[in-house]
């Protein structure tokens, strides 16, 4: 409100104060002007929409814009698989290559590790191939016996072993050695060396005899053929393999050679 000025009215000469009548500029309330002006300066008639730009073409811009953004984030998952590929190819995809061999520097990203880290005398080595796109995981085992738990009936079993052959006529080699079982409530560990499974083929032992490779073993089963009627039961805990220091046998049986040098 602004100061009060002195009004005269007609009345018996005397002074009144009258409030003088306050600009609508002032008045409370939110405005679509700003009130503020320098002192010595005109009042500027501004309004917060003269500086907007309402152009149609920008407008229309701008939604093109957001409706690419948007695609982008919806349709194009649908479309574009993973690595950049096409969710087609993708699909169709087949096999997908983790790890290639291409020279010396691989092998360094690789670790190899044997029984030697807990006492054994096992090795391993990986090394290059003779091209040097591939690698060669090679070395030698230690284990010289098989290591059974088990708990029978008492009767005589054949545990039976067989490796890879290079040869169809060798599909039915299988190399066997007798386990006894002695019945009873109690487990029993069976070690049996490796040197002493012996050669057969049909269920004949073979005069012509070889130690089995140990590398190439791929299965084992359990026979039972005493010849006695009755129920049978094997029980099972764990199969393993075991080495001794102190059994240097390398092969039981003796090989014959069908012509011996003179």
């Amino acid at each position: 409100m602004s100061l009060s000025r002195i009004t005269r009215l007609p009345q018996a000469g005397r002074l009144f104060l009258k409030p003088a009548a306050t600009p609508p500029s002032s008045l409370p309330g939110p405005r679509l002007s700003n009130s503020y002006r320098r002192p010595g300066q005109p009042e500027e008639d501004w309004r917060f929409w003269k500086k907007v730009n309402f152009d149609f073409a920008k407008g229309v811009e701008g939604v093109k814009k957001h409706f690419t953004l948007l695609k982008k984030e919806m349709v194009d998952p649908l479309v574009v698989g993973p690595q950049g590929k096409t969710l087609e190819d993708h699909m169709v995809e087949q096999n997908r290559v983790l790890w290639q061999f291409r020279g010396p520097e691989s092998l360094e990203q690789w670790s190899v590790s044997s029984d030697q880290e807990i006492g054994g005398h096992s090795e391993v080595h990986l090394t290059m191939g003779r091209n040097n796109t591939t690698c060669m995981l090679h070395g030698n085992l230690s284990f010289n016996m098989l290591h059974l738990r088990v708990r029978g009936d008492g009767r005589p079993w054949m545990i039976n072993l067989t490796s890879e052959t290079y040869f169809t006529h060798n599909w039915d080699d299988m190399y066997s050695y007798f386990l006894y079982t002695r019945g009873g409530p109690y487990w029993q560990d069976v070690k049996i060396p490796f040197s002493k499974f012996f050669l057969g083929y049909r269920g004949r032992i073979q005069d012509n005899q070889c130690h089995l490779w140990l590398d190439k073993i791929n299965t084992i089963g359990f026979t039972l053929g005493d010849g006695v009627d009755g129920p049978f039961q094997l029980e099972v805990d764990y199969i393993g393999a075991h080495i001794d220091y102190a059994h240097k046998e390398q092969f039981a049986y003796e090989i014959y050679k069908r012509n011996p040098e003179v």
